[in-house]
């Protein structure tokens, strides 16, 4: 799998890796980074490669271009569909990182539009960041289309009326980057130049931990999403059982330097 992301392999994205952190940027400028059927197909072998590649510990996901971190799914291409309804999948199946049991954390980092599908990365991100030149925006009920699939996965992110109100608003309102900070969708908001730079360096903090440790840690949170918090309580018990061994393995606590960390 691995050859299929070399360099030049890859005709939608770009894929980094160093330093146990891959960076996979969305790289259809001129169609302001939409995702065609050859980006979901290209996902579905990085997070393959991601998944298998016990060297890579974080993954940052950011855009090329100026406009826009992506618009959604390219209407124009459109995507394949299989002709029996019932036998038609979600593209987040192939575009999102929790579908696909990827337990590593994401970075993203969203700068101008991110509209529509772009929410697909966004609602299984762990931490995002954006740009003071973002906004983010649902189109879908202003063209007709019925907002489903991006505002169910948002509910689980921030209040529910902020999640219905982009909905239903279209395109007559976008999300600020203040907004998005004040409703827990955005972490922090920077610079447009020091947005990459951010991203590398929260990737970076989180790499330099005990993999085991943040992976389960990821995988516990996201699982309990759809349990109840009693049963939440009690497989998050058995997530440290099976990987506080594993993570106690990895690092020696007594001669672990302590970070100079920062206030947020």
């Amino acid at each position: 799998m691995a050859d299929r992301l070399a360099p030049g392999a890859l005709t939608t994205v770009t894929y980094d890796k160093a330093d146990h952190v891959a960076t996979v940027t969305l790289d259809r400028p001129e169609a302001m980074n939409s995702f065609n059927q050859t980006m979901c197909d290209e996902f579905t072998a990085i997070w393959t490669e991601v998944k298998a590649d016990d060297d890579v510990h974080v993954v940052v996901l950011r855009a090329a271009g100026e406009r826009a971190f992506c618009t959604g799914v390219d209407v124009k291409e459109r995507l394949h569909r299989e002709s029996n309804v019932w036998s038609q999948v979600d593209p987040g199946e192939k575009l999102s990182p929790k579908l696909n049991h990827v337990w590593k954390p994401l970075v993203v980092a969203v700068h101008g539009m991110a509209a529509g599908g772009a929410f697909y990365w966004i609602n299984e991100a762990d931490i995002v960041l954006c740009s003071d030149d973002a906004t983010f925006f649902d189109p879908h009920v202003t063209y007709g289309m019925t907002a489903a699939l991006e505002p169910i996965g948002l509910a689980r992110r921030i209040p529910l009326g902020e999640a219905l109100r982009i909905a239903l608003l279209g395109l007559d309102e976008r999300l600020s980057p203040e907004r998005a900070l004040q409703i827990g969708l955005v972490s922090e908001v920077l610079p447009r130049a020091d947005l990459w730079a951010r991203a590398d360096e929260i990737a970076a903090l989180i790499a330099a931990k005990p993999p085991a440790a943040v992976q389960g840690t990821v995988r516990a949170i996201w699982e309990s999403l759809d349990a109840t918090r009693t049963q939440a309580l009690r497989t998050g018990l058995a997530y440290t059982q099976l990987g506080n061994p594993l993570g106690t393995a990895q690092i020696d606590r007594n001669s672990m330097p302590r970070p100079d960390w920062t206030l947020r």
